[in-house]
């Protein structure tokens, strides 16, 4: 009974993406085999065989690239860098508040305090975000003494 919980919700995140996928792979035909049973508890025996967890292609991320993400749940020893370095994509010239500044890691980080800043025109940047009290993070031109406050939005 410990484990049925689990495997119907798996169940019902097959079932809910659709019966129309062209390929649904292992765990998507074991799923497709165990509704096609008549008789409940082999249907039920069937649910509980199906191993549960994440599908093996599936990226693990690295702390840089959690970093500023607000986990849905914290892990006691998910340890977060103190900062990030990367470098701004493009042309850059500064910031006013509400900014997105993209990042070469594919981050996306949003301007939230009120500060502007007019700088050179640059290309590719590079900067620092560090992480701060309060679950605060900091955009750090290199070379320049203003900063931001910044969120991770993507």
């Amino acid at each position: 009974m410990k484990n049925l919980l689990p495997a119907l919700l798996f169940a019902c995140g097959f079932l809910a993406a659709g019966a129309a996928v062209a390929d649904p792979g292992p765990a998507g035909q074991a799923v497709l085999s165990c509704r096609a049973l008549s008789d409940t508890a082999r249907r039920l025996a069937c649910y509980d065989a199906i191993p549960v967890g994440a599908p093996a292609s599936v990226p693990v991320a690295t702390p840089e690239q959690r970093f500023g993400l607000r986990p849905a749940v914290k892990k006691q020893k998910d340890v977060e860098p103190g900062s990030i370095r990367s470098t701004v994509v493009g042309r850059f010239d500064g910031w006013v508040p509400g900014a997105m500044i993209t990042l070469a890691n594919g981050q996306v980080w949003k301007v939230t305090d009120d500060t502007d800043a007019v700088l050179p025109i640059m290309q590719d940047p590079k900067v620092e975000i560090t992480h701060g009290l309060l679950g605060a993070y900091f955009l750090q031109v290199e070379g320049f003494t203003n900063g931001a406050r910044v969120t991770r939005v993507k």
